[in-house]
């Protein structure tokens, strides 16, 4: 029995819907330092390949990949959101784009641990390196 909580993830238009159960819940939450990941601006959270289970629009989704083609980055062909990608760093994960998952959003995290994807540990050899902590601060009301 898995007691791990199931979310609910949507692009923005919906035409892309997904449920997924996190490895970790959200103390995965991290950003990558990478030319794409930095444009993209995106925190994800962490899901194992086959804790993911498409409810709606798989056929929807658009593929890009770069360098060396490992990462697999999915985007809603209507409405152009990052939903997840398949990591080059354990291509056995999923990274969830948290501002999809439903009742979460980007800004509901204090810190992010930023991994240094500039360079890569696929790259280098060894695991992920942390570049630094991405801290949120609320402006005051």
């Amino acid at each position: 029995m898995d007691d791990r909580p199931e979310h609910n993830v949507a692009c923005h238009c919906g035409a892309v819907r997904f449920r997924v159960r996190l490895t970790d819940g959200f103390n995965t939450a991290r950003r990558c330092s990478c030319s794409f990941c930095r444009m993209r601006g995106a925190i994800a959270v962490s899901a194992q390949l086959d804790d993911i289970v498409f409810v709606q629009g798989a056929e929807n989704l658009t593929l890009y990949q770069f360098n060396t083609g490992t990462a697999k980055h999915y985007f809603c062909r209507t409405c152009g959101i990052y939903t997840h990608h398949q990591r080059r760093s354990n291509p056995s994960q999923f990274g969830i784009n948290v501002a999809c998952i439903e009742g979460v959003s980007p800004f509901d995290f204090a810190e992010v641990t930023v991994l240094d994807g500039i360079a890569h540990p696929s790259d280098q050899g060894g695991g992920p390196r942390v570049a630094g902590v991405l801290r949120y601060e609320p402006a005051p009301h």
